[in-house]
């Protein structure tokens, strides 16, 4: 896991709606960068229509959201289709960014150890310094805790 005060991993993968999404071009903005486990899943769908639904205070911060999952850039279509997200999801499934990130983990579950990612949130400045991290994200008012270190 990457500390506050670290150079943001650059990164410039694909996303939804067939862009590609470049951590330096978004040099001069305020990057939300949050990793999510899996698209279509319940704690996931929360989390980014919570994001949809901020996404006016996010952008008066200055801010822009970006969404990330080791799903195909098809499924993030999908995902960010039927909820009608305005933010992009960007794809992984190399499992690039998610290691450099440190959010590439062993978890267990039912006694069952496997590697996946821990739900987590990175605030990359407008120079591409983190300045806040979220670790072991719980989905239940996290987009609020993010407005207010924004």
């Amino acid at each position: 896991m990457l500390e506050p005060g670290s150079k943001a991993p650059e990164f410039t993968l694909p996303s939804n709606g067939g862009k590609r999404v470049s951590l330096k071009d978004l040099r001069g903005k305020k990057v939300v960068l949050y990793f999510y486990p899996k698209d279509n899943t319940s704690g996931c769908t929360k989390e980014a229509c919570d994001f949809r639904d901020h996404w006016d205070a996010v952008r008066k911060k200055g801010a822009v959201v970006i969404g990330v999952s080791a799903d195909s850039p098809e499924s993030h279509d999908k995902f960010a289709a039927k909820y009608e997200l305005p933010f992009s999801l960007v794809s992984d499934e190399e499992k690039q960014i998610l290691k450099s990130y440190g959010v590439w983990q062993k978890k267990s579950l039912y006694g069952r150890s496997f590697m996946g990612i821990v739900r987590t949130t990175y605030v990359i400045d407008e120079r591409g310094v983190i300045t806040h991290v979220f670790p072991k994200v719980k989905v239940e008012g996290h987009v609020e805790e993010v407005l207010g270190v924004l």
